[in-house]
C-alpha cells in the first residue's frame, strides 16, 4: 500500500474514532458541570500535552537524523570504493584490475542482495561482502609499490578500504538496531490517548466544534506516530535510503 494512502488511513481513522467517542460523551454522558471543570482540565493538559510534545519531536529529530546518517555513510562507503580503485591505478598489474573488479562486486552486492535484506530490521545480512573487502585489502597490501610516490598510494587506498569498513559496520549496525523500542512506543501510544482523554473533558456550548477540535488533535497525534514509525528503519518505509551511491560506483567502475 502507498504510503501517503497509509498514513491518510490512520489520520482519518484516528480523527472519526476520536469524533465518535467526543460525540458519545456529549450524548450519553453527563455534561452538568464539565464547563466549571475546563481550567482545571486546561491546566493538567498543558503539562501533560507538553511533555508528550517533547518526547515525541525528540524521537522524530533522532530519527530523522539516523536516516540523515545512514544516507550520508553510505555516500561515504562508496566514495571510498572509488578512492581506492583510484590510488591503486598507480600500482602495476594486476592489483589495478582485480581491485577494481572486487569493488564492482562488492558495490553490486551491496546494491542487489544486501540493501532488500536491510529492509526487514533484523540486521541478518547475507552474503560475501566481507570476504570481497577483506580480499581487496589483500589486494593492496600485495601489490609491489617500488617508487615513493607508489607507497603514499598504497597507503591511501589501505586508508580508503578502512573508511569503507567502518561505515559498512555502522550501516549494518544501523539497520539491525532497534530504531524506536517498546518502552518509547508505549510511551508514545499512552501519552497520544491520554492527550486526546484530557481533551474530551473539556466543554462549551457547541458540541460540534468541540468535537472537531479533539478529531484534529488526535488526526494530528496520528500522524506523529506515523511518521514515526516509517522512520524506526533507515533502509525501509517512506523515507528509506536508496542503494544510488553504490549504483553510481558501478557506473563509474565500468
Amino acid at each position: 500500500m502507498d504510503t501517503y494512502l497509509q498514513g491518510l488511513l490512520w489520520v482519518v481513522g484516528a480523527a472519526v474514532v476520536t469524533a465518535a467517542v467526543a460525540y458519545l460523551i456529549r450524548r450519553v454522558g453527563e455534561t452538568q458541570g464539565v464547563v466549571d471543570n475546563n481550567e482545571a482540565a486546561g491546566q493538567v493538559f498543558t503539562i501533560v500535552g507538553g511533555l508528550h510534545a517533547v518526547l515525541l519531536a525528540f524521537v522524530l529529530i533522532s530519527l530523522f537524523d539516523g536516516t540523515t546518517a545512514a544516507e550520508d555513510g553510505s555516500y561515504r562507503e562508496a566514495d571510498g570504493l572509488v578512492a581506492a580503485t583510484w590510488a591503486v591505478d598507480a600500482l602495476p598489474e594486476p592489483a589495478r584490475t582485480e581491485l577494481r573488479d572486487l569493488a564492482a562486486r562488492y558495490a553490486q552486492l551491496v546494491a542487489d542482495e544486501e540493501w532488500p535484506q536491510m529492509s526487514t530490521g533484523d540486521g541478518e545480512v547475507t552474503g560475501d561482502g566481507w570476504a570481497l573487502l577483506d580480499r581487496m585489502r589483500a589486494v593492496v597490501q600485495g601489490a609491489q609499490a617500488g617508487e615513493d610516490f607508489q607507497v603514499d598510494q598504497k597507503g591511501k587506498a589501505l586508508d580508503e578500504l578502512w573508511d569503507v569498513y567502518e561505515a559498512r559496520t555502522e550501516r549494518l549496525n544501523a539497520a539491525g538496531g532497534d530504531g524506536v523500542t517498546d518502552v518509547v512506543w508505549f510511551a508514545l501510544v499512552l501519552g497520544s490517548v491520554m492527550t486526546v482523554a484530557l481533551a474530551l473533558l473539556f466543554g462549551g456550548p457547541q458540541p460540534l466544534t468541540h468535537i472537531v477540535i479533539v478529531s484534529v488533535l488526535a488526526g494530528i497525534l496520528s500522524l506523529l506516530l506515523f511518521a514515526t514509525y516509517q522512520l524506526q528503519n533507515p533502509y525501509a518505509g517512506g523515507a528509506k535510503v536508496d542503494p544510488t551511491a553504490f549504483e553510481s560506483v558501478l557506473a563509474r567502475l565500468r
